[in-house]
């Protein structure tokens, strides 16, 4: 039976591990060969050895163009080129709120969720135009979309990505490139975890807990429910879907539990 991605070759940033681990081994099973980008080498080896002969580790920066533009050309010389883009690295740091937020913190959440994605994208564009057309997608947030107190940093960077994701779906059209982008709602990653030592599962079990609450759902969001839009995206099945920002996050941002509180009421 065949993929919906056979014959494609994608570049996943942030792939060692999360959503874009999940989406790097699917679209592996989906037929495409990928190219697995990480900031830790061995995260990066790790998921490459996982995939199998469909992948390519690769180890660098987002927020550097000499490492972007290298990770492409060793998706071109390892493959022959590239159809699929998803920008999905990023970062979560402590950041109290605007008054108190160490400057260099803003600057690194910029340069690593915006500054990456636009660095992605810019780098990106030129083999996308030589193989005739192909996907970008970039991963945003809820973030983007509801202002969250505490972290107005990672709001501003998401929202940046989906402002970003619109204008380029603009400027491209014509080339035959869509552009997209995904805004989760909570999901179980290792975004903020800057340890090289595998996942912890209690912690990991304890994140899915507080992940729960924040969706009607009520439970957290996996890396395989990111991983399933990411796929529907890079596929032809989306062909008429350009310049978007599709919201995966368990009905978080469509209904506000607090109604139910104030009324004190029970709905279903």
């Amino acid at each position: 039976m065949a993929g919906l991605l056979d014959g494609k070759v994608a570049v996943i940033t942030g792939a060692g591990s999360g959503m874009g681990r999940a989406t790097a081994e699917l679209f592996a099973e989906e037929g495409a060969r990928v190219l697995v980008m990480d900031r830790f080498e061995e995260r990066a080896q790790d998921a490459a050895v996982t995939i199998g002969d469909a992948a390519l580790a690769f180890t660098g920066d987002v927020s550097q163009g000499e490492d972007v533009q290298a990770m492409y050309t060793a998706a071109v010389d390892a493959f022959g080129g590239i159809n699929i883009i998803y920008n999905n690295a990023g970062i979560g740091l402590r950041e109290e709120n605007v008054r108190d937020c160490p400057e260099e913190v803003f600057d690194e959440t910029m340069a690593v969720n915006l500054r990456g994605v636009w660095l992605g994208i810019k780098y990106g564009i030129p083999h996308l135009q030589r193989a005739g057309g192909g996907s970008i997608i970039s991963t945003a947030s809820v973030a983007g979309i509801s202002g969250l107190a505490g972290i107005a940093a990672y709001c501003a960077s998401k929202g940046g990505v989906i402002s970003l994701t619109r204008t380029v779906a603009g400027e491209f059209a014509s080339s035959g490139i869509r552009v997209n982008c995904i805004c989760p709602g909570a999901i179980a990653t290792r975004i903020g975890d800057n340890s090289r030592e595998p996942e912890d599962p209690d912690r990991m079990e304890r994140r899915r807990e507080r992940n729960a609450t924040a969706h009607p759902l009520g439970r957290s969001g996996e890396g395989g429910d990111i991983a399933q839009a990411a796929l529907f995206l890079a596929s032809d099945e989306s062909s008429f879907m350009t310049g978007q920002a599709i919201v995966v996050d368990g009905g978080w941002t469509a209904i506000d539990g607090r109604w139910a509180d104030f009324t004190g009421r029970d709905f279903s």
